[in-house]
């Protein structure tokens, strides 16, 4: 069955490391495998700022770059060891351990979307400041 992709009219998406933008409004049907990244899920070097990121484009890149696949393999290791020495919540370290298993499996599309899950919980806990305590004012009747 046919990966069918719908895209917009300048819309870029990577296959097999190849940019194609949509001059029109286009529908795609891929009918082999192949490497295949949406513009929403394509990350630039610049937004790859904090470390969750930093291993979403690295496996990003093993996944689209397939010459220098082992480079961006080694890279993702190191990541994913800084990133699991920084966690503390089970569900995060699960959440790495499931991207650990697909990027060793080479299914990198699955392991993209569970690095987008790591993504959003630390973007969560970056945004978490020390809870101040707020002096209410006395209800006056």
């Amino acid at each position: 069955m046919a990966l069918k992709i719908w895209l917009r009219d300048g819309e870029k998406v990577i296959v097999n490391g190849a940019v194609l933008v949509a001059l029109g409004r286009t529908r795609l049907a891929i009918e082999n495998h192949a490497a295949v990244l949406r513009e929403s899920e394509i990350m630039s070097p610049e937004e790859a700022n904090t470390p969750a990121r930093r291993l979403y484009f690295a496996a990003m890149m093993a996944y689209v770059d397939e010459p220098a696949r082992e480079r961006y393999q080694d890279q993702v290791v190191l990541l994913l060891h800084a990133l699991l020495g920084a966690i503390e919540a089970d569900a995060a370290k699960a959440l790495c351990v499931g991207f650990a298993r697909h990027i060793a499996s080479g299914d990198f599309y699955r392991a993209l979307g569970i690095c987008r899950e790591l993504i959003a919980y630390e973007a969560v806990a970056l945004s978490r400041e020390p809870a101040v305590e707020r002096a209410t004012p006395a209800a006056v009747h």
